[in-house]
């Protein structure tokens, strides 16, 4: 069981801000942004790469997820939506997950 799915399963505890059947919302433990949340779908998917087409749904709803969020956490002055998919792009837990950062100016390029 990756970390995630210890949280999803309440072994392991996080701040959960927000959650329905299908997705978890929850504070990063190691934020890089004042705003640092982690949008994760409860279906264990281990990357982006491994999503397929049935996972339209599922990848749409992440994304207007983070939306919700950015508005209810008022990270009005914008925001930043990464995944990170494989160990060279910087993926820690091989489980899907969305990162909304904010509430700070974020510098381009990343990373």
């Amino acid at each position: 069981m990756t970390v995630f799915e210890k949280i999803i399963a309440r072994q392991i505890p996080a701040k959960i801000i927000w959650e329905d059947d299908d997705a978890i919302a929850f504070n990063d433990v190691n934020p890089q942004a004042p705003v640092h949340v982690l949008i994760v779908p409860k279906r264990a998917l281990p990357r982006l790469a491994d999503a397929t087409d049935n996972d339209c749904a599922l990848l749409g709803k992440l994304l207007l997820v983070a939306r919700d969020l950015a508005k209810k956490l008022d990270v009005s002055g914008g925001y930043r939506v990464v995944i990170n998919s494989g160990p060279d792009a910087g993926e820690s837990v091989p489980h899907l997950h969305v990162h909304l950062l904010g509430k700070r100016a974020l510098a381009w390029p990343p990373g």
